[in-house]
């Protein structure tokens, strides 16, 4: 049977001593965690990896001996270090060993109640693997679930026997706090042993968190419970508040800025990560808010903006004059119901009047609005874009209504012509059991049937060319606010703090491991380097991505052009809830 042993690269130049580690026998393996080295006292020992045990709750004890003879001139000192498996048994006992002048190393497990039983010493080959200790104490391993696949030339161990090894060095963190400085009767080797790395600043603002995370977490506990009372549920506001995408991007971070504030300790790494990911989403957000103000309020930009606003507007109203004043002709040299055209053209053209008359009458105050507008940008780019959003929805409003108007009376001629065409198949629509039912018409039916359904047919042509028209617009309006929506949504839940993790510090988010031969000769132990392979750009994305506030529309392509060809109205704010027409 092969034993395979992890050892620490930063312990291959260590003085002679004692193995420290956990044996994992599921996995026949020996993870070897630091090197206690001489003068020591047994019992002090013993003492040390019981309050390790207690404090990790790892079975750490004494796996074996370690000689480095560059270091160790005396030949009875291997003889010295076989001995102590009398002290500290256990099966098996790894006797490893780097050679004098050579790159070679010698490696031995040795089972002494097999040997007892048996009368003769039996011993194990031992596979070598090399890890780097800090990148392994540093870095998670993710579940299957988000493993990529195999590349090629690459071996990758199991993600189930790796666990193990990793919780081994992640557990075992109170065993690496012993440095060479510290006086105590134990000296250890490891990844820290040098000391270990710290910053005042760091540390008071460690201290200085506690009382600051309490503090803002009362206040955002406070505007929670004000956003939640029941004066918000009223009708007036409850609309208003489902409507505006604002209301979503302040309720949103209000909950991520609740959640980073928290004083409860995150339970496990993927917690941690989405707090550090929602933290830099938010100071990101604030920073290109901030810079976008800066921006505003420079070189008087918000009024330049104040006073090309109303005539865009203008303009935007002119060009709908001129459209409707082409479908009252004969757009495209069709041939339309020259009545009804009138009737709708003027009924649009009045309401483009109450628009821009409306306009004239805001334009005193539009400067005083965007200055308040561009004030809120200090509280994000999102928020800033979601007022953006907003304003886009209000601006364009009469395109909405007019939209509204051609669709429902589109709507109404389609669903009037199928009714009417199913009377003629002596047909019927059956409301109560929603399914279309077997008929017996009379001739005065049948003649008004007739009748309604050639002036529906004949309407129908001027009526489409209405809601075509107001639809592209409406469409455009649409598109428009998605984009914007797209931008807060991507900068809401994309994970920055993983993305710059895994490009910085790769080691910190694993996937797996690959193995590289260091020695390969016959008679010598297998001595395999062990190295991170990182999780792919992808999977983090994909694992890391945080909640947007943002609603994705639960319809495909093929129900949205059904919509369409129905009538059937497009909101044009985001909604949770589905509704009814």
């Amino acid at each position: 049977m092969v034993l395979k042993a992890f050892f620490p690269t930063c312990c291959a130049s260590a003085d002679s001593g004692l193995l420290v580690g956990r044996w994992v026998p599921e996995q026949n393996s020996a993870v070897i965690l630091a090197v206690v080295h001489f003068p020591f006292i047994p019992i002090q020992v013993k003492k040390l990896l019981a309050q390790v045990q207690k404090a990790s709750q790892v079975q750490v004890a004494v796996l074996g001996t370690w000689c480095h003879r560059q270091q160790e001139p005396e030949e009875n000192m291997g003889h010295f270090l076989e001995g102590l498996g009398a002290i500290f048994s256990h099966d098996p006992w790894l006797q490893l060993c780097r050679e004098r002048g050579t790159r070679f190393w010698s490696c031995k497990a040795t089972y002494h109640q097999m040997s007892t039983n048996l009368g003769t010493p039996t011993e194990d080959q031992v596979m070598l693997i090399f890890y780097d200790q800090r990148k392994l104490l540093l870095s998670w391993l993710h579940p299957p679930a988000v493993l990529p696949g195999c590349q090629d030339g690459e071996t990758t161990a199991s993600t189930g026997g790796l666990a193990d090894i990793f919780d081994t060095v992640a557990r075992s963190e109170v065993l690496f706090q012993n440095d060479q400085f510290d006086e105590g009767p134990v000296r250890l080797s490891h990844w820290q042993s040098d000391g270990m790395e710290a910053s005042i600043l760091v540390e008071l603002a460690k201290r200085a968190s506690g009382p600051v995370c309490l503090l803002l977490a009362s206040l955002l506990s406070l505007l929670s419970a004000a956003s939640a009372s029941w004066l918000w549920k009223l009708w007036p506001l409850s609309f208003i508040r489902s409507k505006l995408s604002t209301c979503e991007q302040l309720w949103h971070r209000l909950k991520h800025l609740s959640l980073i504030f928290s004083t409860e300790k995150a339970q496990n790494p993927m917690q941690l990560m989405r707090k550090a990911n929602m933290l830099v989403s938010v100071l990101l957000d604030v920073a290109l808010g901030l810079l976008l103000l800066s921006w505003l309020h420079s070189n008087n930009r918000i009024g330049q903006l104040a006073n090309a606003l109303v005539p865009v507007a203008d303009r935007v109203a002119e060009e709908l004059q001129h459209l409707l004043q082409w479908l009252m002709g004969a757009p495209a040299g069709l041939k339309m119901n020259r009545a009804l055209d009138q009737v709708l053209g003027r009924f649009f053209l009045y309401h483009i009047h109450l628009w821009i008359s409306y306009i004239h009458l805001m334009s005193p105050f539009i400067e005083h609005i965007l200055w308040h507008v561009g004030l809120s940008a200090c509280l994000g780019l999102t928020v800033a874009l979601s007022i953006l959003s907003d304003i886009i929805a209000l601006l364009t409003f009469h395109i909405y209504c007019f939209y509204v108007y051609g669709a429902r009376l589109y709507c109404l001629k389609i669903y009037g012509l199928s009714s009417l065409w199913r009377l003629f198949r002596g047909k019927k629509w059956n409301v109560l059991r929603q399914r279309v039912d077997s008929c017996s018409y009379d001739l005065d039916q049948l003649f008004i049937g007739t009748l309604l359904f050639t002036i529906l047919i004949f309407l129908l042509p001027t009526t489409a060319l209405y809601y075509l028209v107001f639809t592209l617009l409406r469409l455009l309006v649409i598109t428009v606010q998605g984009l914007i929506h797209l931008l807060v949504d991507l900068i809401n839940s994309l994970p920055l703090y993983s993305l710059g993790l895994r490009l910085c510090r790769p080691y910190r988010l694993a996937a797996g491991v690959k193995f590289r031969v260091l020695e390969q000769e016959a008679g010598r132990p297998l001595r395999l380097l062990m190295q991170i392979n990182p999780l792919p750009y992808s999977h983090v994305v994909h694992t890391y991505r945080l909640p947007s506030s943002g609603c994705h529309p639960k319809h495909s392509w093929g129900s949205l052009c059904r919509k369409l060809f129905f009538g059937e109205l497009i909101y044009p704010w985001r909604q949770r809830e589905d509704k009814q027409d």
